[in-house]
């Protein structure tokens, strides 16, 4: 129906509606009441008509989408008898100076009934329907009856072209059980998801409490995955009420989301004063972790960002991204190899850093095993190299990338990236430059990292490569990863060790199992192999060793470890006698130095 045509049609409706309802209230009330001028009352008919007519066209009565009506509806048309009510009384006190309370009084209450009558028989007949070709979409479970539950199901319900009908909702509220939102039963908490999913045959499940944090989906997750269908989060209230998506945009659960923690809010503020009109230089800029540091440092405004990276193809793809999101920021893509001490030197001292972020390393740990020469090289050469030439050109800050594998390191890249958390902490005791290191544990779609290659194995139909049933490891995004970074550098003053707080660790096999479920499969439809711990892999992963921890946070969620380390004395000796042993003999070598107790505390 055209707007003009239900412009009309409501006009001459509601035009019946207001002579007949002010002559049906005079009629109820003629047999026993006498006094009323019939030249009153037609007077007030007619100013009740262009009263109301005045107040439906302010109030919208003609061009709303009555079948979709709600409450807000109704006050709408209550606004808009009331006001002409209130007209026509007082256009009877002006002719008689009298009102006929009464009879108005009456006429608004069935200008309420009719009016409202008409429009929500309109959304009667739109329920009916909608439930008529219910049969025929996809059933879901709503998880939340509160405001975003509520404003869901509606949706869904009223769509113009719908797929999807709401069945039953879970709410873990006790004092909401068994009440009804939109005429659908808050049927129990979300311990019952599946036994509900399997009474009606529920298609989808759909988690409406846009408030909940990671911790929260995690939780409500684990009940869900026991039922083997796909299950979807609602988008944010802000985001709906802002018009970035609608309602029924639905998305998909995220990996992170599944780490039973939230991430860690960091202390901004502090950070842009670190940064903002400064130069900075980024190590690995091209790496997973090199490049989500410097779309960080973006937002604080830099003067300069040094691109620094050995692969060109990597370094020109950040280099082109982060040209289009520069405001004034000048950016240096360079390539170099951070073993190559002359070139690293040259650079600093050409360019001047306020704060370094070394994120350049070798951290595949089978690959090392089989390469520790090339460790050696990159991790502890390539890391003195920089480390030394901030010392030199007077580096305000350095902040170095480590890994919770150099804790109790029993391989090579651990092993490595220990005595590289060494070199600083030497260097801190002598310099003016402030340097610190940041331990993460695994991080979420970095490159080599289990998450892509887990997707890349559903993706192929599997089976899905587990190491062992009992293996756990601590996740944390990579954005989070790289904000503890930059806060990390608000916070270094003497070769400390940051960690973050990461929760409880998680086991893979759980994590796998997860994946397969969100990606939409069953266990029977993609296998999962276990194929043993491969070399230098630990079974639990560690984040600071009993030796390291202190009881204070320097800050909420960040704990800061003293750590033994040996002498540059020692590292040196080690470096020297490195060209004249088989690589046996440097695995040996650089585990046992990254290991050895009682050196110095720091």
């Amino acid at each position: 129906m055209s707007y003009r045509i239900r412009y009309i049609l409501f006009f001459i409706i509601d035009s019946f509606i207001v002579l007949s309802a002010i002559f049906m209230s005079y009629w109820l009330l003629h047999p026993t009441i006498t006094g009323y001028s019939d030249k009153v009352i037609l007077i007030s008919a007619i100013t009740l008509l262009v009263s109301h007519h005045i107040a439906a066209y302010i109030f919208h009565l003609y061009n709303r989408m009555w079948s979709v009506a709600s409450v807000r509806e109704l006050l709408t048309i209550s606004y808009a008898v009331t006001i002409s009510i209130a007209v026509a009384s007082l256009m009877q006190f002006i002719v008689k100076n009298d009102v006929y309370i009464r009879v108005m009084a009456i006429t608004w209450m069935l200008h309420i009934i009719m009016i409202g009558g008409s429009r929500f028989i309109l959304r009667v007949f739109n329920d009916r329907e909608y439930l008529e070709n219910s049969s025929n979409l996809k059933r879901v479970l709503i998880v939340g009856a509160g405001q975003g539950g509520t404003m869901l199901a509606k949706n869904l319900i009223h769509a113009a072209h719908p797929d999807s009908v709401p069945i039953v909702f879970v709410d873990d509220d006790i004092g909401k059980l068994q009440l009804k939102v939109m005429n659908i039963t808050i049927e129990g908490t979300t311990k019952d998801i599946p036994r509900l999913v399997s009474k009606y045959g529920i298609n989808e499940i759909i988690i409406a409490i846009p408030s909940l944090g990671r911790v929260g989906i995690n939780s409500i997750y684990k009940n869900c995955i026991k039922t083997n269908i796909p299950v979807k989060v609602m988008p944010s209230i802000e985001d709906v009420m802002t018009g970035k998506v609608a309602v029924n945009e639905m998305r998909e659960v995220r990996t992170e989301e599944l780490l039973g923690r939230d991430e860690v809010k960091l202390d901004m503020v502090a950070i842009s004063r670190k940064l903002t009109d400064k130069v900075i230089l980024v190590t690995g800029a091209g790496g997973s972790i090199g490049s989500e540091i410097c779309r960080q440092v973006m937002n604080f405004r830099p003067k300069k960002i040094i691109l620094l990276g050995h692969g060109e193809n990597s370094i020109y793809t950040i280099h082109m991204e982060l040209q289009q999101k520069s405001s004034g920021t000048e950016l240096v893509p360079i390539i170099a190899d951070i073993q190559d001490r002359k070139r690293i030197f040259e650079i600093i001292e050409r360019y001047r850093p306020h704060v370094i972020y070394h994120a350049a390393a070798h951290k595949h740990v089978p690959l090392m095993e089989y390469n520790p020469y090339e460790a050696v090289k990159n991790n502890i050469l390539g890391t003195k190299n920089v480390a030394e030439a901030a010392n030199i050109f007077n580096v305000g800050n350095f902040v170095m990338i480590s890994t919770d594998k150099a804790v109790n390191p029993p391989n090579v890249m651990g092993a490595t990236k220990r005595i590289a958390e060494m070199i600083i902490q030497n260097l801190s005791t002598q310099s003016n430059t402030k340097y610190a290191a940041v331990r993460f544990g695994n991080v979420l779609g970095s490159r080599g990292s289990v998450i892509p290659l887990f997707k890349k194995q559903i993706a192929e139909g599997g089976p899905v490569t587990v190491t062992h049933k009992d293996m756990t490891r601590y996740f944390m995004t990579i954005p989070e990863a790289s904000r503890l970074v930059l806060q990390a550098g608000t916070l270094g003053e003497n070769g400390e060790i940051f960690v973050l707080d990461m929760g409880q660790p998680v086991n893979i096999l759980d994590l796998a199992q997860n994946l397969i479920q969100l990606s939409g499969f069953t266990e029977e439809e993609i296998k999962i192999e276990f194929t043993g711990l491969r070399p230098g892999e630990k079974m639990y992963e560690e984040l600071l060793n009993p030796e390291e921890i202190q009881r204070e946070n320097i800050y909420p969620k960040i704990h800061i470890g003293k750590a033994n380390y040996c002498s540059l004395d020692d590292i040196n000796r080690l470096l020297q006698n490195l060209d004249n042993k088989v690589e046996t003999d440097i695995k040996n070598a650089v585990i046992d130095l990254a290991n050895k107790k009682h050196c110095m505390l720091n």
